[in-house]
């Protein structure tokens, strides 16, 4: 039987801030649908036992993706087209990436959001086993504030969350931490496009020395809830991975799952799948890990024995300051990641304002595919061809901008280095070119003081995503 839709109500109050207070006075009365590619398959059934909801559809305070040099922060109302075209996203966090892409057709990617995919905790999800195997965390809004808990045990039971009817989810979070890691996604399904899994798995591993060093797997359509295979994990950490541990890793992953029976397949069938693609996973990182691969530790190990000169121009495209980039080799060996990105920041905080506006210089204006000086139009000279290609990558938000923001973008470029006689700088990866110009329109109004600080904190940003980029070769 269809729904009658006189029977339902639907209201859109047009800010995160009006809906949170209508979820306070009827806590649970109220259904939050965005996309609505969930809740408009119950509704044509005749199943979708709300009656009053409200839209949250393409809220910006919900659309934002936010890049820090320590996490990305997704806002609970991107598109899985969101997701797909950015590129920090596709660069850093494949799996999720992958998902966005698998997840229904183009019309379904158009609409549905990472958020409802969340809170509606179907176990099938394409997209959640990819948050549990990154570490994800979950922004929670109410009217009593904001808070943040682990995405793993948010899920509580089948179709339940620890999501109080008075609250939304905000955002996702992701630590920037897994770049080093090998990858692997598979998705069994009757079709290879827009099917329901039958099970799914998203899983990282990282291999040193012959021995699992750590490894992160977890299954959809497998049980109630999206799993974290915990158990398996513990079987294969520390471990070679030879024909042993794969018999072990598959009994584990097999004990571990609560498969049931469905329309889309069997609860046997499922526990035998699962334990092929743990395997499968592990040969793949195995071999993986017999390559060429060139990791962080290696860059490093490289870049400590360079003599002063070359160790300077090799990383000075980071930051684009010179005087940075010689206190930098001053303070070499850095025994990993963590070590020189604490020591950049550190760094950066301590140099002249002369040594800031050099690395400004570095830069193009957004929009533009050369470095330029504020002083004159020649390219700067402090531009390496490698930070040229940042720059582009960094700006690709940009490139694709509708004309009108692009001419928008362009006058306010003038009227800022009017203003302050520069280059606006800000970190553009994973932002749009409405989002940009929002941030530039923004900051014309700081006074000179305040700018020159704010510019220095984005260029702080951007040298930790570059420097990150740089030590994945």
């Amino acid at each position: 039987m269809r729904s009658n839709p006189a029977d339902y109500e639907l209201i859109a109050p047009g800010s995160v801030q009006a809906i949170v207070s209508l979820l306070a006075k009827e806590p649970g009365v109220w259904l939050p649908i965005a996309g609505g590619t969930d809740v408009m398959v119950q509704y044509a059934a005749g199943k979708l036992s709300a009656r009053k909801l409200v839209s949250i559809w393409n809220l910006p305070e919900l659309r934002s993706i936010e890049v820090t040099a320590g996490e990305i922060c997704i806002g609970a109302g991107c598109t899985y087209t969101d997701l797909s075209g950015n590129e920090v996203i596709e660069r850093e966090f494949p799996l999720l990436h992958s998902a966005a892409r698998c997840t229904g057709g183009v019309a379904n990617q158009n609409r549905g959001t990472i958020g409802g995919n969340i809170v509606n905790a179907s176990p099938a999800a394409d997209s959640l086993p990819a948050l549990l195997a990154y570490d994800a965390e979950l922004a929670l809004v109410s009217v009593r504030g904001e808070r943040r808990l682990p995405y793993e045990g948010f899920h509580t039971g089948y179709k339940k969350t620890l999501l109080a009817p008075d609250e939304l989810v905000q955002a996702l979070c992701l630590p920037r931490r897994f770049s080093e890691y090998f990858s692997y996604s598979r998705k069994v399904g009757a079709r290879n496009a827009q099917a329901i899994a039958k099970l799914c798995i998203a899983a990282l591993g990282l291999v040193g020395g012959g021995v699992v060093e750590d490894v992160r797997i977890a299954m959809g359509s497998v049980a109630p809830v999206p799993l974290r295979l915990i158990e398996t994990e513990r079987t294969v950490r520390g471990k070679a991975i030879d024909s042993d541990l794969l018999l072990l890793a598959r009994t584990s992953a097999a004990a571990e799952i609560r498969p049931i029976d469905d329309i889309r397949s069997t609860a046997r069938y499922r526990s035998v799948v699962a334990g092929n693609l743990v395997v499968e996973f592990l040969n793949r990182l195995s071999s993986d890990q017999r390559g060429a691969r060139v990791g962080v530790k290696d860059v490093l190990a490289d870049w400590n024995r360079l003599a002063v000169d070359q160790a300077i121009s090799v990383i000075q495209p980071c930051c684009g300051s010179r005087v940075w980039a010689k206190a930098m080799v001053t303070g070499r060996p850095f025994a990993d990641e963590a070590a020189l990105l604490a020591a950049s920041d550190q760094v950066w905080r301590n140099l002249a304002r002369s040594d800031w506006m050099e690395a400004f210089r570095s830069h193009p204006r957004i929009g533009e595919s050369r470095a330029r000086s504020a002083e004159s139009e020649a390219p700067a000279v402090t531009s390496p061809d490698q930070s040229v290609e940042w720059s582009a990558q960094e700006q690709r938000g940009v490139e694709d901008a509708a004309a009108a923001v692009k001419r928008a973008l362009m006058e306010a470029n003038r009227e800022y280095e009017r203003r302050f006689d520069r280059i606006f700088i800000v970190c553009a990866t994973g932002k749009s070119a409405p989002e940009i110009l929002e941030i530039l329109r923004r900051r014309l109004n700081n006074d000179a003081e305040t700018e020159l600080h704010e510019g220095a904190e984005q260029q702080r940003q951007i040298t930790q995503i570059r420097l990150k980029k740089w030590l994945q070769g």
